[in-house]
This record gives structure tokens, C-alpha cells and sequence, in this order.
């Protein structure tokens, strides 16, 4: 059985190293004063404020220099071992540590889509990563992380980027050894085997209760994180209190050693549809949380999250509030699906119902959701709205107390592009990596790049650019959703400065990694196939399906690069710009079902061996669920 991944890197016959028990450092702090409940707390002598969203903030202003700095190195390593033909790397960047201009900018994006996304993300990433076994042999792209400024996730995706950021911007090698977390062969619903069932709820409910009890509202996606905490967070009970906010004090963070996260979701009144044109972005970093759209035009510092905002301030006699802000909540806002996923449960055709859920269970589960109501039953609450009396000419809940957040993919924007087409921050290239379930038969077909597109053309997206796509059809009927594909090559052919889009879909190269979104548990040998297809995906099963990938990822890299300093494009870059941008033809006919067929020697995965739950304990954990509603 051929294998692609992470161990012995001069062989494409790879083999992925058995999971083992290990310990993960921890970057984010129980830095939250009461566990998961939010507290007030003294406020700091300058009181936490709202700042103006129409331009970058001057703290990261300050950073990206830093950050910047740190990629220098890993670029020239990388563009080194690729080694464009007849062109000097070490050459065109000698003076990089004083002229950043021929310096890429490089972005990273993960698509939402469940623990589909997670998982076939995570393959991507480690082949992105130096620190991976085998990142560094001929036909890989270890470095690309190392050399990157930014990189999002946004549902699934953000389970990746979160839990990695969480747990010391760990590697993904480690997350699957570590016995800890990852550890999906135990369904969401029922928690990790180390925990009983009694005391995987009862820790649940309390914390959600306490937070009601403490004065602020709760919703699904309260309870929802808490559970993501214990698969995603390396801590006792999924660290109640790890708040996202406290990445930003880690030492690395703070010295540029990494790139800076984002995670996305979206505004959304309780019961309101919210499409591409009319969809209000929210960027989730280590250090706030809001909109550079026009309709907030706002961000607040993410530490004071659940603090008395009032105008854009907290007032003198306004409390400010440390805690609101956990990780698993903030993780869990930008996936906000759990009542789908409860209603696919409910479902008696549906082909993904694990074993392992006894009916009472999820009758329990179902009772939440009627409890908090059908127009609340997939919003994250992060009332009180820090955005109350903001900017009020332009900001669309500055009337409202309450501020509600969904799935960052439910405007359709599946991929996180937003964060890196703001035009202030001067993203070269965006290497994208999508894992949505767009076809019948689960597999990506652009969506999320059109619906991008879609909204650039409107006056919510001023200030930001992105490139021309075309539409499903022309996708599936070109082969566009086959093997990776540029937008935007020619920058003079956008309106606005755009990043060149690098968009990489998810394909069958040794492993059908197209699982329902609501797959909610995979054994060890089916997390690790979903990886090395991931794997296979970014490299193109380490360059065998092309052998000059690398190179032209090297050229993606460089390519507003050598606009911007009116350098020659090398042969080989034309070359690789001919096979791989879109060359705005199109294919509009109504294209046929997208069945693709496995592309290598197929990874076998075992079946999955389902957990046994007593029908007493579920009887309790129903009474848990329905003790915590009557609360």
C-alpha cells in the first residue's frame, strides 16, 4: 500500500508514523479569571476603545515589519531548493534585509467544511510546513508556512488554524501523536474515551450555565465550542478557561515567529438570510475582533470582549469584562452547524448516524435547540455588541444590544479569502486551499471563489480586490476543480489590487477525502488517510502528477513581485503562468455530474470500530441536558 506524507522523504512510498502518546506545549493561557464564565475585572487606566476599521491598525502595522523580517529567510530557502531555471533567487533578494520590495507577501487560506476540512487541510499545511518529515525532499513545498505573513481558516479550516495556534503552534505531526487531541474515532456527541460520558456533559452544562448565571446570553454555539474544546484544546476538561486573546502574549507570536491568524464568521440578526452581497465579515485575530467592512468599519480589542461598550468606549462607569473570549467559543463561532448537525442525526435516511449516539441523547441535544428557539439556533452570542452607537452613519447594528455571528461559510464564502484582500495590507499571492462540499457528490466547484468575486463587485468590498473567476460550470467543464489553478495573474487585468489567487482544490489522489460535512468521527487509519490525500493535494502527489509544481509555486510566489520591480518573468515562470492561469475562456454549458476517479494507489483505511454506550448513561446524560435548561 503506497503512502504519501510525513516520514522518510526521499521515497514516494511514505508512510504517515503511528499516533503516540506525547505532550503538546500550550501557547494560549488559562488566562480567563473564572474558567469559562466571563468576570469583570479592574479596567486598565486607558479604557479599552473600538478603533476606526478603515485602515490596519498601527499594531500590526508595527508587527508585519517584524514578521516580514522572519520570512526573508524562510523564502530564500525555500526558492532556493526549488530552483526556477535560469533564475537567481539568492540574486533578485540580496537585499532584502533593506529593500523589501521584491519580497513576497504570502497568504494562506483553509475552507471550512467540517472535520473534512480539517483533516484534508492539516495534509496541505504539514506539506507546507518545514518542521514535517519530509517537507524538504524533491517535489515538496516545506517553507511555503514558514514564508507566509498570514494565514485564515474558517470553520474546519479554523479547527486547524485554531488548535494549532492553541496548542504552540504545534505541527500537525504532533497533533496526531499526541493521544491528546485529534482524536476523532470518539463522535463530538459522546466526548474522548478518557472522559465518562456523566462527567463530559456535566462539565459542559455547568460552564454554559455559569456563563447564563453570570448575566450574559448563552446560545448553540456555547455549547457547541465546549465540545470542539476537548478534541481541539491540549487541557484538562478542553480548557474552560483558554482564551484566543492570550496567543498574543506568547513570545513567539509577539517576535513575528509566525504568521497572524484569523478566524471568520459572519453578521447575522437572529433569522435573517445572509448572502454573499449582503454579508458583514468578521476577522477573529489574537488581538480583536470586528469588520473593516462598510457596514461596522469597527474593531475592538478582543481581551475586553463581553466589556460595556458604549459609543466606542468603555465608560467610566461601564465594567470591563476579561474571559468572554474562549478559545473553543471563538473556534466554535466561526462553525456554528451544530443544530445541522443535530437535525442530520434526526434525519432516518441519513447515511452518516454514528452507532455510537443513543436516541435519548440526541432527543436531549434536539431539546436545546427548541429551548433557545429556531430563529437562534445556529448564531453565536456576543452580546453585549461592543459596536453599540459605533459609527452609526455606516455601522448596521448600532442600534442593537445584541451582536450575532454564524458559520463564517454560510454567505457562501467557504474559502477565508477576506482577510487577505484588504489592499492597505499588500498580499502578493494567496495559496488556497478548498475543502468545500459543493457537488452532489461532495466535492469543491468554486463556489467560494465566485462568491468572492460576486461581492468585490460591491460597495461592501471597497478597500479590497480579487481577481476574476468564472462560473460552476466552466470550473467542472475545464477541469478547474481537477488540479491547482491561478487567478489573476495579470494584475493590470483587475480594478483593484488584488493578490494572486493560488486555488487548490481537494482531489482523490490516494484517498476519497470527499466525506459529508457532518461526519462527525473518523478512526485513526481514516483521520490519517483524510491527511495524506491533504498531502497529496498541495503537492501533487509530491510532484509526480507534474514535476515542475514546484517551480511554479516558486513563480506564484514571485509573481507581483516581479511586476513590482519590473523584472523579466524567467522562461520557466512563463511557462507555468501559461499552464495554470485561467485564461478567461469559458464553458457555460450546464456540466455534466462530478464523479472523479482516484488518481494513485489508494490509501486503505480500516473500518471504524464503534464506541459502546450504556443505555443508563445516556439516560443520564439526557437528564444533564434537560437539568441545565430548566436552569
Amino acid at each position: 500500500m503506497k503512502r504519501l506524507g510525513l516520514l522518510e522523504p526521499h521515497h514516494a512510498d511514505l508512510a504517515l508514523p503511528p499516533p503516540a502518546p506525547g505532550d503538546l506545549a500550550i501557547r494560549a493561557t488559562d488566562a480567563a479569571p473564572d474558567g469559562y464564565t466571563p468576570t469583570i475585572v479592574d479596567c486598565p487606566r486607558d479604557r479599552p476603545t473600538i478603533r476606526n476599521g478603515t485602515r490596519l491598525s498601527d499594531q500590526e502595522k508595527e508587527w508585519v515589519v517584524s514578521r516580514r523580517n522572519e520570512t526573508i529567510e524562510p523564502i530564500r530557502d525555500l526558492l532556493g531548493r526549488i530552483a526556477i531555471p535560469d533564475f537567481d533567487s539568492e540574486e533578485y533578494l540580496r537585499d532584502a534585509e533593506s529593500d523589501a520590495t521584491a519580497v513576497p507577501n504570502i497568504g494562506l487560506a483553509f475552507s471550512g467544511g467540517g472535520y473534512r476540512a480539517m483533516l484534508s487541510g492539516a495534509g496541505a499545511l504539514a506539506a507546507f510546513d518545514a518542521r514535517s518529515q519530509g517537507s524538504d525532499a524533491k517535489g515538496n513545498l516545506g517553507g511555503l508556512l514558514q514564508s507566509a505573513t498570514y494565514i485564515s481558516g474558517l470553520s474546519g479550516g479554523g479547527w486547524l488554524v485554531g488548535s494549532l495556534y492553541v496548542n504552540n503552534f504545534t505541527t500537525v505531526e504532533e497533533s496526531m501523536r499526541s493521544g491528546y487531541v485529534w482524536q476523532l474515532q470518539d463522535s463530538i456527541l459522546t466526548g474522548p474515551e478518557r472522559y465518562s460520558l456523566f462527567d463530559y456533559y456535566s462539565s459542559i452544562i455547568s460552564d454554559v450555565s455559569n456563563k447564563d448565571d453570570a448575566g450574559y446570553e448563552r446560545s448553540i454555539t456555547d455549547y457547541w465550542g465546549r465540545m470542539l474544546s476537548y478534541q481541539l484544546i491540549n487541557a484538562t476538561d478542553g480548557g474552560p478557561g483558554y482564551t484566543f486573546s492570550s496567543i498574543a502574549d506568547d513570545d513567539q507570536f509577539k517576535n513575528a515567529k509566525t504568521p497572524l491568524p484569523f478566524l471568520i464568521a459572519v453578521g447575522r440578526r437572529p433569522g435573517e438570510k445572509v448572502v454573499p452581497v449582503n454579508s458583514t465579515v468578521y476577522e477573529f485575530s489574537p488581538w480583536e475582533m470586528g469588520s473593516s467592512d462598510n457596514t461596522v468599519h469597527g474593531f475592538m480589542p478582543l481581551k475586553w470582549a463581553g466589556s460595556n461598550f458604549t459609543d466606542g468606549r468603555v465608560p467610566k462607569n461601564g465594567d470591563c469584562v476579561n474571559g468572554f473570549d474562549n478559545a473553543g467559543f471563538v473556534m466554535g463561532t466561526s462553525s456554528s452547524l451544530f443544530n445541522q448537525i443535530v437535525l442530520y442525526l434526526n434525519d432516518p435516511n441519513s447515511d452518516y448516524v454514528p452507532d455510537d449516539i443513543p436516541d435519548i441523547a440526541v432527543d436531549a441535544l434536539t431539546s436545546v435547540l427548541d429551548f433557545l428557539g429556531n430563529d437562534n439556533d445556529d448564531i453565536a452570542d456576543w452580546t453585549p455588541n461592543p459596536f453599540k452607537g459605533w459609527n452609526p452613519e455606516e455601522n448596521y447594528n448600532s442600534d442593537e444590544d445584541r451582536l450575532t455571528l454564524v458559520d463564517g461559510g454560510e454567505d457562501l464564502q467557504n474559502v477565508p479569502y477576506h482577510p487577505h484582500l484588504l489592499i492597505e495590507r499588500e498580499v502578493d499571492v494567496v495559496f488556497s486551499v478548498d475543502n468545500s462540499a459543493d457537488t452532489q457528490s461532495s466535492w469543491p466547484n468554486g463556489a467560494s471563489a465566485i462568491a468572492t468575486y460576486e461581492r468585490s463587485l460591491t460597495k461592501i468590498a471597497e478597500g479590497t480586490g480579487f481577481p476574476a473567476v468564472p462560473g460552476k460550470d466552466t470550473f467542472i467543464n475545464k477541469g478547474l476543480n481537477t488540479r491547482p489553478v491561478f487567478f489573476g495573474c495579470d494584475a493590470a487585468n483587475t480594478t483593484d489590487r488584488s493578490p494572486l489567487i493560488v486555488y487548490i482544490p481537494n482531489y482523490p489522489y490516494v484517498y476519497f477525502s470527499n466525506t459529508s460535512t457532518f461526519e462527525m468521527s473518523y478512526n485513526t487509519s481514516e483521520r490519517d488517510g483524510m491527511v495524506e490525500n491533504g498531502w497529496a493535494v498541495a503537492t501533487q502527489m509530491n510532484s509526480t502528477r507534474d514535476e515542475e509544481w514546484p517551480v511554479c509555486v516558486g513563480c506564484a510566489m514571485l509573481q507581483r513581485s516581479f511586476e513590482r520591480t519590473a523584472t523579466e518573468v524567467p522562461q520557466a515562470c512563463q511557462q507555468c503562468f501559461e499552464r495554470y492561469c485561467w485564461d478567461g475562456t469559458l464553458e457555460e454549458d450546464e456540466a455534466p455530474p462530478y464523479e472523479p476517479t482516484l488518481y494513485g494507489e489508494e490509501f486503505e483505511a480500516e473500518d471504524a470500530a464503534p464506541r459502546a454506550v450504556g443505555s443508563g448513561m445516556a439516560v443520564a446524560v439526557a437528564g444533564l441536558v434537560v437539568a441545565a435548561l430548566a436552569l
